[in-house]
């Protein structure tokens, strides 16, 4: 009775004294920048701090962004994908314990006469429990458990993501749509000008007052204009079915919130210190869990040198009546079994050099996808301040137009001039305007843009999918 009182401290204490083997995670040496290119002086403030709603003001782009994130099919499917792998997580945390198998079974027969002890009818009851556990004595279970918790951390981080990827797509497709209609607006303001000048020439030409070669171009300006019309029509319903998918809904008209003109642009956007981009950009995260996954696969390849302790135990009992089980009948045994490779040396070596291999692949992904956030900052903080500008310019050019259609009217209207002038002055004006409304497309695709490199709303929590509380990682 003494030796088996004993068992359990001493497999206590063993298991408290064993090790994990392998390498223990740390993050690779990347080269951070003290600034972004662009941003001077750096700062610790971030756009990306910001949730979504304060960083677009429309309030129908606020409202398609929120459907999205609720009804969009990616960000369902990432939602479930976390569910997923924290099952996986939650599998491999099982081997921790002992695996209990209950077993009962009840039969009834007759033997043959023919038989010793044969002629008679009997029953008999089996009812047994075995048990089997792993004991962890060189971490390959901890490790297992480790690279499953990183996978589901990546989960996680890709499930955000998808949410931030979903909050860009829905914010620029938005910003797209009131482009077209900026342009459409403008065809129809151009085309009903230009119906203006040419029913002006038809009467002119009427009345002998004009040439046939101000009617022509004059004729000729309305098609053109006219013509754009249904093709933008076209185009605006193209992009409401996008945004309508977006949002997880069938084809349909999209509401309409504030003009492109009228949309806020902030002046100066801080980006933050480059170090608290590894923190905030999601596909930095994931792949870092990935590196931790890759990390933890060594310590399962070196734990397979080494023999397997388990334990396997069987506990019941076997008569002819349910009350004798416990009795009589009663049986049990435990048994320890230590399971090692034999000649297998070649084969444990290339499985550890594989999971090093891998592990080198991760890294390099880390690294490559670091350097690829930094540059995707920079890149969108110089896009924006130039694209401020280009706006600024081609508005100068907008005004300068809409000043020469006015002069050339004036100079018509007091005969100083033919109204060839005037068409030629709206024509430069058509494309001028629509250049303008693509400048200021340009600066709110790159605001978005740059919300997205940044990692935004990084403190944001994420929504568990409908019927389903969110999962919490084990530990």
């Amino acid at each position: 009775m003494r030796r088996h009182s004993l068992v359990l401290p001493l497999l206590t204490q063993l298991l408290c004294s064993a090790c994990a083997l392998g390498p223990d995670y740390r993050r690779p040496a990347v080269t951070v920048p003290e600034a972004f290119r662009g941003q001077s002086p750096a700062e610790a403030a971030s756009l990306a701090d910001q949730p979504w709603w304060e960083v677009f003001g429309d309030p129908a782009l606020k409202d398609l962004v929120d459907q999205s994130l609720q009804r969009n099919y990616d960000v369902r499917t990432a939602a479930w994908r976390v569910e997923e792998y924290r099952a996986r997580a939650g599998m491999e945390r099982a081997d921790y314990l002992p695996a209990l198998t209950p077993f009962a079974d009840w039969q009834k027969g007759r033997q043959s006469a023919y038989t010793t002890g044969g002629g008679q009818t009997g029953a008999i009851w089996d009812v047994h429990a075995s048990l089997s556990w792993e004991l962890d004595l060189w971490g390959r279970l901890r490790r297992l458990n480790e690279g499953a918790r990183a996978q589901y951390l990546g989960a996680q981080e890709q499930r955000r993501g998808v949410h931030l990827a979903t909050v860009a797509t829905v914010a620029q497709a938005y910003f797209e749509l009131r482009e077209l209609d900026a342009r459409l607006e403008i065809a129809r303001s151009t085309t009903a000008a230009f119906q203006e000048t040419y029913d002006l020439f038809s009467r002119r030409l009427a009345g002998g007052a004009a040439s046939a070669l101000e009617t022509a171009r004059a004729e000729a300006a309305l098609a053109t204009a006219s013509a754009a019309i249904p093709n933008l029509e076209r185009q605006v319903q193209a992009q409401e079915n996008l945004l309508s998918f977006l949002v997880g809904r069938g084809p349909g008209p999209i509401p309409r919130g504030t003009s492109l003109t009228d949309q806020t642009l902030p002046p100066v956007i801080p980006p933050g210190l480059p170090s608290n981009l590894l923190e905030r950009r999601p596909d930095v995260r994931v792949a870092e869990q990935d590196l931790v996954a890759a990390n933890a696969a060594i310590g399962v390849a070196k734990a397979s040198y080494f023999p397997t302790l388990s334990l396997t135990g069987l506990l019941g009992g076997l008569a002819p009546q349910v009350s004798q089980l416990f009795g009589p009948g009663k049986e049990w045994f435990l048994a320890p079994s230590l399971a090692g490779p034999a000649l297998q040396g070649l084969r444990l070596r290339d499985q550890k050099d594989v999971r090093v291999a891998q592990w080198e692949q991760a890294r390099s992904r880390y690294e490559a996808t670091v350097n690829s956030a930094f540059g995707e900052v920079a890149t969108a903080l110089t896009a924006y301040q130039k694209f401020a500008e280009v706006e600024q310019r081609q508005a100068r050019a907008v005004t300068a137009y809409r000043e020469a259609v006015r002069l050339a009217t004036l100079r018509y209207t007091t005969g100083f001039s033919s109204y060839v002038e005037v068409l030629d002055a709206q024509q430069q004006l058509f494309p001028a305007e629509n250049a303008l409304s693509q400048a200021r497309l340009s600066r709110l695709s790159t605001l978005v843009q740059l919300y997205k490199a940044l990692g935004g709303g990084w403190k944001l929590q994420v929504r568990a999918p409908a019927g389903k509380p969110a999962g919490q990682a084990p530990s």
